[in-house]
Order: structure tokens, then sequence, then C-alpha cells
């Protein structure tokens, strides 16, 4: 099964259309779109503005991921759509 569930609207799609987060471990460094080598939490974003921002309200990707998220990834994943 390759569906997941945006953190963003929390709607259920296949994988290969969303956005993938992951915090790496151990040193929770965060990595955007990685391959499925890295290993760590990862969430997973529909590849539009609304979910992006919707996702860094009240720290959902924080909650999400178990990691600290810097503010400047907002911005990064807005820019890249």
């Amino acid at each position: 099964m390759t569906d997941r569930k945006c953190v963003g609207c929390g709607i259920v799609q296949d994988r290969k259309n969303m956005i993938k987060i992951t915090a790496q471990n151990p040193q929770n460094n965060i990595v955007v779109n990685g391959d499925s080598k890295i290993f760590g939490r990862s969430a997973y974003l529909c590849y539009n503005n609304t979910c992006i921002e919707n996702a860094f309200k009240k720290d959902r990707l924080k909650k999400v991921l178990k990691a600290p998220v810097p503010q400047e990834l907002k911005g990064k994943l807005l820019n890249e759509l």
C-alpha cells in the first residue's frame, strides 16, 4: 500500500503525488523528497500552497516529525511549486 495522508489537508493519496519530508535519524536533519533509503520519521504534503501553509500552522509538521522544523523550509517549499 503506497497511500499516504497529507499533513495539511488530511486527504489520502498515492505517495508519488506528494512531497515527502523526512527528519533523518539520528541528527534530525530535515530532508525534502529524499529517496526511500533515508531512514527517519516522514510526513507527506500535497503539491499545493494551502496544504503547505496548513502544515506550518499550529506546528503540525513539527508534531508529526517529532523534530524542530526550520521556518525557511516553508519558503523553500512554496518557491518550488
